[in-house]
């Protein structure tokens, strides 16, 4: 493949597996997310997610004692991608996998802004107007196309829980560079997922306890397995290798491609597709995309 592809078209490549993989959490989710905790849920995923990337971080050799200088780094870092996976499945009991794939949407946005505050990253005019367009597009699919919804601001509440959930997503990308200290991005990946399960298995202990894992249904381990492998593990490789052939910005573009590839799930999944109207919302995502993808004045 690497002979067959430019670096630049494997890591777009790598993104839109990326972003596929991503969308399938949504689709999932919602059919389990009703069967268990989300947050005893989340602890397992984050246990097995670990064991995976730690997995990873053995055999490219990249564990070492630096790694583990600042402690309290992982814990923050750990404790806000846990709490988003929380309110993720929480927030997924009840609102439609789409309408959460377009609440994900809106993390770029939130993200410019806390980049703005903590690090004082500024972006070019055309990612504003991109990400302006990404984000009426996602608000057009959360009310679902209702302009009276809009108005009144009726909102789901499943969709209310999630974004709060993203805010926190929002804050962790910016948190990653500002605590990151030239530590291996698989390695920082494995640190920030130990100190999740770790803070998870001590606020879901009793939650835990009380589950009876055996009389879940299989979609919950089948979910389990999709979010620890495929939607943890592979996606950090993913993104690393991605990054290392993309500017920034054309890497979080990606984001914009959930709710599309989210549709294509929910279609294979038997679930049929969202009404007309509320396709115009995702057409402003990938118009968005489309955008951050020419930008190319945006340094690395």
């Amino acid at each position: 493949m690497t002979r067959l592809f430019s670096a630049g078209a494997q890591g777009h490549l790598a993104m839109l597996l990326f972003s596929a993989l991503v969308a399938g959490s949504f689709s999932l989710g919602a059919l389990m997310a009703n069967e268990v905790s989300p947050a005893a849920f989340t602890a397992l995923r984050f246990c097995l997610a670990a064991c995976c990337v730690g997995l990873l971080a053995w055999r490219a050799g990249v564990i070492h004692r630096d790694a583990l200088r600042a402690p309290w780094r992982y814990a923050v870092l750990g404790g806000l991608f846990a709490f988003y996976f929380v309110l993720m499945f929480e927030g997924l009991k009840t609102a439609p996998p789409v309408a959460a794939a377009a609440v994900f949407t809106l993390v770029p946005l939130m993200s410019a802004g806390f980049a703005w505050v903590l690090l004082r990253q500024v972006m070019t005019q055309r990612m504003a107007l991109a990400l302006s367009i990404g984000g009426a597009g996602a608000l057009w699919v959360i009310f679902r196309a209702d302009i009276a919804a809009l108005l009144g601001f009726d909102i789901g509440r499943g969709e209310v829980i999630y974004f709060v959930g993203c805010v926190a997503h929002a804050l962790y990308t910016p948190m990653v560079r500002q605590l990151n200290r030239g530590e291996n991005v698989v390695m920082f990946s494995f640190g920030t997922l130990v100190a999740g399960a770790v803070l998870l298995l001590i606020y879901a202990a009793p939650l835990i306890a009380q589950t009876d894992w055996g009389a879940l249904p299989p979609i919950v381990w089948i979910t389990l397995v999709y979010v620890s492998v495929f939607a943890t593990a592979a996606t950090v490789v993913l993104l690393q290798f991605a990054t290392l052939r993309l500017p920034s910005a054309k890497v979080m573009a990606y984001t914009y491609l959930v709710p599309t590839w989210v549709i294509v799930w929910e279609i294979m999944l038997g679930n049929g597709a969202p009404a007309t109207l509320v396709l115009g919302g995702v057409a402003l995502t990938v118009l968005a995309l489309l955008m951050l993808l020419r930008d190319e004045t945006v340094p690395r």
